[in-house]
């Protein structure tokens, strides 16, 4: 089995300030263009045989800088979580009139649910598991985690076990039968 390696695009505003960024198309910071072009640095020389990206431009743009974007293929399924009327919100914010709230535990009124995230990961671990190599996939955080969580077989909501800090380069793998994280947050 070939790896797998998980992208999160690069800093912007919202999530330089914790801001629940889903579907609203927030660009990367300078800071944000310069750990991009540093994960590019940390992928040179790697060759895959599928990129996807979400079609969001801060993923996109992650994938450009990084020198896959003439390669990369838009994937939907591969859009951030939506957040519904939390878009834009910090958890903080959310939690003065939801108290515990989490995404993973609680959705987002208008948006979706970790179980539909969850349907939409699966169709992309299947097109990653009938690919011939190395995949590589630029996308947000969220998404990636719920992806990890369904990669190791646990429910959608176990995303939650795993933080991603932007410009992140995580690796999924096998070992064996087994899939399993061979590195994370990289």
């Amino acid at each position: 089995m070939a790896e797998v390696v998980l992208v999160r695009h690069g800093e912007t505003e919202w999530s330089k300030a914790g801001r629940h960024t889903g579907r609203t198309d927030v660009p990367l910071t300078a800071e944000g263009r310069r750990q991009a072009e540093h994960v590019g640095a940390q992928l040179a020389g790697r060759s895959f045989s599928l990129v996807l990206t979400s079609p969001l431009s801060r993923a996109y743009e992650t994938c450009r800088l990084a020198g896959f974007g003439d390669r990369a293929e838009s994937c939907e399924d591969l859009v951030e979580w939506d957040y519904g009327s939390y878009e834009g919100a910090t958890t903080e914010e959310i939690r003065h009139s939801q108290p515990g709230w989490t995404v993973f535990a609680g959705g987002a009124p208008g948006g979706e649910t970790a179980e539909q995230v969850g349907r939409r990961v699966d169709r992309v671990i299947a097109r990653i598991r009938s690919s011939p190599g190395d995949v590589a996939l630029f996308a947000h955080a969220h998404v990636l985690r719920v992806l990890a969580a369904r990669w190791l077989g646990l429910e959608p909501a176990g995303g939650r076990y795993f933080a991603l800090a932007t410009a992140s380069v995580s690796v999924l793998g096998q070992e064996r039968e087994t899939s399993v994280i061979q590195r994370w947050n990289l």
